[in-house]
């Protein structure tokens, strides 16, 4: 295991000595602090942080292992989404097999709660949680690089300027992946993309399936993504708690060809996705690649296939659809009113107003195209249409 020492998760010998390193973390415990007592963090911090280093430090003492520990955090996990969303549903999880290392290759909308769904997908049906794949860009501090590493995280490594370096990392992100389902018998989430899909439009770079046939170049694509059991999955949120940011962010890049992050924008990012509400979310696995792709970008199409049909489409799509400028004329979208009733649709046209009005009339077409596109996409899917 020593060539991934850089990238790989903390295993249960280690998990004793970094929880002890965090509850000595006073980053990691103002952050705490912040978050349980918003209005006393600032006055009374320095009182409060370490009342709770102690109880964390009685309440996680017997805390060995990886396993041990997401059994601690997963009430406070469960709590956490129950307080952001209207219920959470997943399908095709029941075609897992126990004792089976799958690759989980997932839509990206949320930085953290998307393999956090897939997660509590697999927790409740009480198969082991897969190892989750998160950008070096997200870790800028120590202590959110050991939680991560604690939760089963490995480490993509992103911020590289030679290409000598890139294709070392992807060759090594490409061992490990294989390694993990191969050798240890861990499954394992990525996303299809590198960075979330702010424009609704989820698609599979076929640059990631190459990743995963760098380091078995002497075997066939086919026979390689045939024995990494690749699941694609289809994660739905009815509403993104960041789409006014997205919206935001996409309008700028329109006018003015980039966009900069503001210190600290990937941290509120973090916390709203994890807070905001979400309304209702689907979980979609689909069915296990069986490997008769022989190259990425026909892989890529199939995988996209799978997700984009997956998707659980909410009112809120169709209202979005309704009034998106990009409509697609070969398409026969029903209108919300015909496909829903009642309070339910009464219910997500004042979200969608509420969300529309928050919005500038510059950003509004932008948040009005994240919503969309997943309609659109679908039913190209449905209909046999190139996508």
């Amino acid at each position: 295991m020593g060539e991934f020492e850089a990238i790989r998760p903390y295993d249960d010998a280690e998990v004793s000595t970094v929880l002890a390193r965090l509850f000595a973390d006073d980053a990691f415990l103002g952050t705490l602090t912040r978050y349980r007592f918003p209005k006393l963090a600032g006055p009374l911090g320095w009182l409060l942080k370490p009342v709770i280093a102690h109880r964390l430090r009685r309440e996680f003492a017997s805390i060995d292992s990886v396993a041990a520990l997401q059994d601690r955090i997963e009430p406070y996990v469960d709590n956490t989404i129950e307080r952001a969303t209207d219920g959470v549903t997943y399908s095709g999880v029941e075609r897992l097999k126990p004792g089976t290392a799958y690759l989980f290759l997932a839509n990206h909308r949320d930085i953290v709660m998307d393999p956090a769904f897939v997660n509590y997908a697999v927790y409740h049906a009480g198969l082991p949680t897969p190892r989750i794949a998160i950008g070096d860009n997200l870790l800028q501090k120590p202590f959110v690089s050991d939680l991560m590493r604690l939760n089963k995280s490995f480490i993509v490594h992103r911020n590289l300027a030679g290409r000598r370096e890139k294709l070392a990392a992807f060759q090594l992100l490409s061992a490990y992946i294989n390694h993990s389902i191969r050798e240890d018998g861990q499954s394992i989430w990525i996303a299809q993309a590198e960075g979330r899909a702010k424009d609704g439009d989820d698609r599979t770079d076929s640059a990631i399936l190459k990743m995963f046939h760098m380091s078995r170049k002497d075997e066939p694509f086919a026979e390689v993504i045939r024995n990494l059991h690749l699941i694609p999955v289809s994660i739905s949120y009815e509403y993104d708690p960041c789409d006014q940011a997205k919206a935001r962010e996409l309008q700028i890049r329109a006018s003015t060809g980039s966009y900069a992050k503001a210190p600290g924008e990937d941290d509120a990012s973090i916390a709203l996705g994890i807070t905001g509400y979400k309304g209702r979310v689907h979980i979609a696995f689909g069915s296990e690649i069986g490997g008769a792709s022989e190259d990425a970008k026909q892989l890529a199409q199939e995988i996209d296939q799978q997700i984009l049909g997956g998707y659980r489409l909410f009112p809120v799509h169709y209202l979005a659809y309704a009034m998106w400028g990009k409509q697609d004329p070969e398409l026969r979208v029903p209108a919300a009113a015909d496909l829903f009733r009642g309070e339910e649709l009464a219910r997500a046209q004042a979200e969608w107003q509420k969300r529309l009005d928050a919005c500038t009339e510059e950003q509004r077409p932008y948040l009005v195209q994240q919503y969309a596109m997943p309609v659109r996409n679908q039913y190209r899917v449905k209909a046999g249409l190139p996508l």
